[in-house]
């Protein structure tokens, strides 16, 4: 009998809202440590990160990178808790110093945390984007977990 062995690594990331969030973006949303926005940024949720994907724990970026790696994702704002479901596999790299993009698709970049996301940018709640445009504080609580 072979016993199979999980592992696990969390990360959380601290970010706030701007005046000009959108999230309208159909196939991804990003959080980033940039403080400036403009109206281009439609995938952008959140700003003013306290850490890009290169600054996330040695542990978590190997897990993510593992093949069959599956990511939840915690967007807590507020009264709200939205839970986002992606997988993460042998492209994600997590190397840009500023941006973690969730993507629908499985394009993958330095940029991208995780793929085949459930949620994006334009299918997050409302009021979601209506705190972060007010400059809310987001807290990205994030559960990565592979097969041993």
């Amino acid at each position: 009998m072979r016993l199979l062995i999980k592992m696990k690594a969390t990360e959380t990331v601290i970010a706030h809202g701007h005046p000009l969030i959108r999230g309208t973006h159909p196939t991804t949303f990003e959080v980033t440590t940039e403080e400036e926005l403009t109206l281009y940024g439609d995938c952008i949720i959140a700003v003013g990160a306290d850490k890009g994907a290169a600054c996330l724990s040695p542990e978590f970026r190997e897990i993510l990178s593992r093949e069959g790696a599956h990511l939840t994702t915690r967007l807590v704002c507020r009264d709200l808790c939205i839970e986002v479901q992606s997988t993460g596999g042998q492209g994600i790299t997590l190397e840009h110093p500023t941006d973690l993009v969730w993507r629908r698709s499985t394009f993958c970049c330095g940029r991208t945390i995780a793929t085949r996301s459930d949620l994006v940018a334009r299918t997050l709640p409302r009021e979601l984007i209506n705190y972060l445009r007010e400059g809310a504080i987001l807290r990205v609580e994030m559960v990565a977990e592979s097969p041993g």
